[in-house]
Protein backbone atom coordinates (compact mmCIF):
# COMPACT_ATOMS: atom_id res chain seq x y z
CA UNK A 1 0.00 0.00 0.00
CA UNK A 2 1.30 3.24 -1.08
CA UNK A 3 -0.05 6.61 0.23
CA UNK A 4 -0.20 9.66 -1.41
CA UNK A 5 -0.72 13.26 0.51
CA UNK A 6 -2.17 15.77 -1.14
CA UNK A 7 -1.46 19.19 0.79
CA UNK A 8 -2.85 21.89 -2.65
CA UNK A 9 -4.08 25.01 -0.58
CA UNK A 10 -2.47 24.56 3.01
CA UNK A 11 -0.51 26.48 5.08
CA UNK A 12 1.77 24.41 7.72
CA UNK A 13 4.18 26.83 9.76
CA UNK A 14 6.99 24.86 10.89
CA UNK A 15 9.46 26.10 13.79
CA UNK A 16 12.96 24.81 13.68
CA UNK A 17 12.77 24.04 10.23
CA UNK A 18 15.65 25.25 8.54
CA UNK A 19 17.72 22.21 8.86
CA UNK A 20 16.82 18.82 9.76
CA UNK A 21 13.59 17.02 10.61
CA UNK A 22 11.75 20.64 10.02
CA UNK A 23 13.89 21.41 6.58
CA UNK A 24 12.92 18.15 5.08
CA UNK A 25 9.63 18.27 6.18
CA UNK A 26 9.35 21.57 4.69
CA UNK A 27 10.65 20.26 0.97
CA UNK A 28 7.53 16.98 1.94
CA UNK A 29 5.25 19.68 2.35
CA UNK A 30 6.23 21.98 -0.59
CA UNK A 31 6.20 18.50 -2.96
CA UNK A 32 2.74 17.68 -1.75
CA UNK A 33 1.62 21.22 -3.08
CA UNK A 34 1.11 23.52 -0.01
CA UNK A 35 3.00 25.89 1.50
CA UNK A 36 5.50 25.27 4.22
CA UNK A 37 6.51 28.65 6.37
CA UNK A 38 9.34 27.93 8.29
CA UNK A 39 9.94 30.17 11.51
CA UNK A 40 13.96 29.94 12.46
CA UNK A 41 17.05 32.03 14.11
CA UNK A 42 18.76 30.46 10.79
CA UNK A 43 17.98 31.25 7.43
CA UNK A 44 16.45 28.49 5.11
CA UNK A 45 17.71 28.00 1.21
CA UNK A 46 14.75 29.34 -1.26
CA UNK A 47 12.37 26.92 -2.52
CA UNK A 48 9.52 26.76 -4.45
CA UNK A 49 6.63 26.62 -1.95
CA UNK A 50 8.76 26.84 1.37
CA UNK A 51 9.03 30.69 3.10
CA UNK A 52 10.95 31.47 6.16
CA UNK A 53 9.94 33.97 8.76
CA UNK A 54 13.29 34.86 10.88
CA UNK A 55 12.05 34.35 14.40
CA UNK A 56 13.28 33.01 18.15
CA UNK A 57 10.51 31.11 19.19
CA UNK A 58 11.13 32.42 22.68
CA UNK A 59 9.68 35.42 22.02
CA UNK A 60 6.12 35.41 22.34
CA UNK A 61 5.55 38.97 20.49
CA UNK A 62 8.19 37.39 17.40
CA UNK A 63 5.93 34.69 17.27
CA UNK A 64 2.36 36.27 17.36
CA UNK A 65 3.63 39.09 15.03
CA UNK A 66 5.17 36.22 12.41
CA UNK A 67 1.60 33.86 12.74
CA UNK A 68 -0.34 37.10 11.72
CA UNK A 69 1.52 37.88 8.64
CA UNK A 70 1.25 34.51 7.30
CA UNK A 71 -2.74 34.80 8.34
CA UNK A 72 -2.91 38.43 6.67
CA UNK A 73 -0.65 37.05 3.58
CA UNK A 74 -2.32 33.41 2.85
CA UNK A 75 -5.57 33.88 4.83
CA UNK A 76 -5.33 30.54 6.62
CA UNK A 77 -2.92 27.95 9.04
CA UNK A 78 -3.77 24.36 8.65
CA UNK A 79 -0.65 22.93 10.68
CA UNK A 80 1.81 23.25 13.39
CA UNK A 81 4.85 21.59 13.72
CA UNK A 82 6.10 23.07 16.83
CA UNK A 83 9.55 21.54 16.37
CA UNK A 84 12.68 24.18 17.25
CA UNK A 85 14.53 23.02 20.12
CA UNK A 86 18.32 23.32 21.18
CA UNK A 87 19.86 20.43 23.32
CA UNK A 88 23.16 21.92 24.90
CA UNK A 89 25.37 19.27 27.18
CA UNK A 90 25.65 20.56 30.70
CA UNK A 91 26.17 19.06 33.96
CA UNK A 92 23.42 20.62 36.71
CA UNK A 93 26.38 21.26 39.16
CA UNK A 94 27.52 23.36 36.19
CA UNK A 95 24.56 24.66 34.93
CA UNK A 96 24.07 27.97 34.68
CA UNK A 97 20.77 29.47 35.43
CA UNK A 98 20.97 31.36 31.80
CA UNK A 99 21.09 28.10 29.98
CA UNK A 100 18.33 26.57 31.84
CA UNK A 101 16.02 29.98 31.34
CA UNK A 102 16.92 29.32 27.78
CA UNK A 103 16.51 25.69 26.62
CA UNK A 104 13.20 25.91 28.46
CA UNK A 105 12.67 28.99 26.27
CA UNK A 106 12.98 27.56 23.55
CA UNK A 107 11.97 23.73 23.67
CA UNK A 108 9.03 24.36 25.73
CA UNK A 109 7.38 28.36 25.88
CA UNK A 110 8.41 28.28 22.35
CA UNK A 111 5.61 25.72 22.13
CA UNK A 112 3.16 27.35 24.07
CA UNK A 113 3.59 30.65 22.32
CA UNK A 114 3.15 29.07 18.78
CA UNK A 115 -0.04 27.35 19.70
CA UNK A 116 -1.23 30.14 21.20
CA UNK A 117 -0.54 32.22 18.68
CA UNK A 118 -2.30 29.46 15.42
CA UNK A 119 -4.91 28.48 17.48
CA UNK A 120 -7.70 31.21 17.30
CA UNK A 121 -7.62 30.82 13.44
CA UNK A 122 -7.99 27.27 13.41
CA UNK A 123 -10.69 27.31 16.22
CA UNK A 124 -12.53 29.92 14.25
CA UNK A 125 -12.40 27.53 11.19
CA UNK A 126 -13.08 24.19 13.29
CA UNK A 127 -9.93 22.73 11.52
CA UNK A 128 -6.13 22.36 12.20
CA UNK A 129 -3.71 19.89 13.08
CA UNK A 130 -0.92 20.70 15.63
CA UNK A 131 2.36 17.86 15.89
CA UNK A 132 4.93 18.64 18.58
CA UNK A 133 7.73 16.58 19.04
CA UNK A 134 9.08 14.38 22.57
CA UNK A 135 11.99 12.47 23.27
CA UNK A 136 12.80 8.66 24.61
CA UNK A 137 15.28 11.28 26.43
CA UNK A 138 12.05 12.15 28.58
CA UNK A 139 11.44 8.97 30.25
CA UNK A 140 14.97 7.41 30.61
CA UNK A 141 16.99 10.55 30.75
CA UNK A 142 20.67 11.78 30.35
CA UNK A 143 23.58 12.36 31.98
CA UNK A 144 24.24 16.35 31.17
CA UNK A 145 20.47 16.73 29.54
CA UNK A 146 18.61 17.18 31.96
CA UNK A 147 17.22 20.64 30.33
CA UNK A 148 16.50 19.09 27.11
CA UNK A 149 14.75 16.18 28.93
CA UNK A 150 12.88 18.01 31.05
CA UNK A 151 11.12 20.38 28.59
CA UNK A 152 10.91 16.88 26.17
CA UNK A 153 8.94 15.55 29.50
CA UNK A 154 6.62 18.69 30.11
CA UNK A 155 5.34 18.83 26.22
CA UNK A 156 3.87 15.27 26.65
CA UNK A 157 1.74 16.86 29.45
CA UNK A 158 1.25 20.06 27.68
CA UNK A 159 0.41 18.73 24.30
CA UNK A 160 -2.28 16.05 26.15
CA UNK A 161 -3.76 18.74 27.98
CA UNK A 162 -4.10 20.93 24.80
CA UNK A 163 -5.88 17.81 22.85
CA UNK A 164 -8.53 18.06 25.91
CA UNK A 165 -9.15 21.60 25.28
CA UNK A 166 -9.42 21.85 21.76
CA UNK A 167 -11.23 18.90 20.33
CA UNK A 168 -14.47 20.19 20.86
CA UNK A 169 -13.08 22.75 18.19
CA UNK A 170 -12.20 20.04 15.84
CA UNK A 171 -8.13 20.95 16.45
CA UNK A 172 -6.11 17.71 16.54
CA UNK A 173 -2.92 17.94 18.83
CA UNK A 174 -0.45 15.27 18.77
CA UNK A 175 3.02 13.95 19.55
CA UNK A 176 5.66 12.47 17.88
CA UNK A 177 8.90 10.83 19.44
CA UNK A 178 10.76 10.59 15.93
CA UNK A 179 13.62 8.26 17.51
CA UNK A 180 17.54 8.84 16.88
CA UNK A 181 17.82 11.26 13.71
CA UNK A 182 21.14 11.93 11.98
CA UNK A 183 20.30 15.98 12.49
CA UNK A 184 22.17 18.65 13.35
CA UNK A 185 21.40 18.75 16.47
CA UNK A 186 21.96 15.34 17.41
CA UNK A 187 25.54 15.30 15.47
CA UNK A 188 26.57 18.41 18.22
CA UNK A 189 25.40 16.67 20.79
CA UNK A 190 26.89 13.28 20.02
CA UNK A 191 30.34 13.90 18.68
CA UNK A 192 32.11 10.97 16.65
CA UNK A 193 33.04 8.38 18.35
CA UNK A 194 31.00 5.92 21.61
CA UNK A 195 28.16 7.56 21.89
CA UNK A 196 27.54 7.85 17.85
CA UNK A 197 28.24 3.89 17.81
CA UNK A 198 25.92 2.97 20.24
CA UNK A 199 22.84 4.78 18.71
CA UNK A 200 23.76 2.77 15.82
CA UNK A 201 24.44 -0.52 16.81
CA UNK A 202 21.30 -0.02 19.31
CA UNK A 203 18.36 1.62 18.09
CA UNK A 204 19.58 2.91 14.94
CA UNK A 205 20.48 6.16 13.27
CA UNK A 206 17.66 7.45 10.91
CA UNK A 207 17.87 10.46 8.53
CA UNK A 208 15.20 13.24 8.63
CA UNK A 209 13.42 12.23 5.50
CA UNK A 210 12.40 9.30 7.31
CA UNK A 211 10.38 11.35 9.74
CA UNK A 212 8.72 13.04 6.43
CA UNK A 213 6.01 10.68 5.96
CA UNK A 214 4.66 10.14 9.89
CA UNK A 215 4.59 14.06 10.09
CA UNK A 216 2.04 14.55 6.76
CA UNK A 217 0.37 11.62 8.40
CA UNK A 218 -0.30 13.67 11.42
CA UNK A 219 -1.32 16.99 9.95
CA UNK A 220 -3.93 14.83 7.55
CA UNK A 221 -7.17 13.99 7.99
CA UNK A 222 -6.33 10.40 7.35
CA UNK A 223 -5.22 11.08 11.25
CA UNK A 224 -8.54 10.94 13.36
CA UNK A 225 -6.73 11.07 16.44
CA UNK A 226 -6.03 13.49 19.11
CA UNK A 227 -3.75 13.57 22.35
CA UNK A 228 -1.93 10.36 21.21
CA UNK A 229 1.84 9.92 20.60
CA UNK A 230 3.47 7.96 17.64
CA UNK A 231 6.94 7.25 18.20
CA UNK A 232 9.48 5.59 16.03
CA UNK A 233 11.35 2.95 18.10
CA UNK A 234 14.39 2.36 16.04
CA UNK A 235 15.42 3.04 12.06
CA UNK A 236 14.40 0.55 9.28
CA UNK A 237 18.00 -0.56 7.93
CA UNK A 238 19.17 0.89 4.85
CA UNK A 239 19.78 -1.12 2.25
Amino acid sequence: MRARFDATGQVVVITGGANGIGAALARGVAAAGGTAVVFDVAHVAGAPGVEQAVVDVADRDAVFAAVDDVLIRHGRIDGLVAGAAIQPRTSVVDMAAAEWRRVLGVNLDGVVWSCQAVLPSMIESRSGSIVVFTSGLAHMGRAGASAYAASKGALISFAKSLAAEVAEHRVRVNILAPGVINTPQFQAANPSGGEREHWARTTGIGDPEDVVGPLLFLLSDAASMTGSQLSRDRAYPKE
